[in-house]
């Protein structure tokens, strides 16, 4: 199984070490250790693209914290996948919103 270090990540993302470490301690991602080491799992690196996606329009680290977290209800990611599209939908009408507001107020 391939692992990834935290220089590793934080280049191929394009974040800080330090951010990761954050996303570590808010315990989004788990890694091991290899004593000072921090070793991350190819299953760590997918939920931290799913993080950064996350963020980037707009949830919470709450928000993106539950859908990740259903992950692992063993239900083929059923559960998983109606909580995200729900949350996406809602970010949607929200951003439209948004949208009408910013128009609204241009005119």
């Amino acid at each position: 199984m391939q692992t990834f270090t935290i220089s590793q990540l934080s280049e191929e993302f394009g974040i800080t070490p330090r951010a990761i470490r954050f996303y570590e301690d808010e315990e989004l991602i788990k890694p091991t250790r290899q004593g000072q080491a921090r070793i991350y799992a190819p299953r760590d690196r997918a939920r931290l693209a799913l993080i950064l996606r996350g963020k980037r329009v707009g949830f919470s680290l709450t928000e993106i914290k539950e859908m990740l977290d259903l992950y692992d209800m063993n239900d083929g990611q059923a559960t998983q996948l109606a909580y995200a599209i729900k949350k996406f939908n809602e970010r949607i009408s929200c951003l439209e919103r948004q949208r009408g507001d910013i128009e609204h107020a241009l005119v």
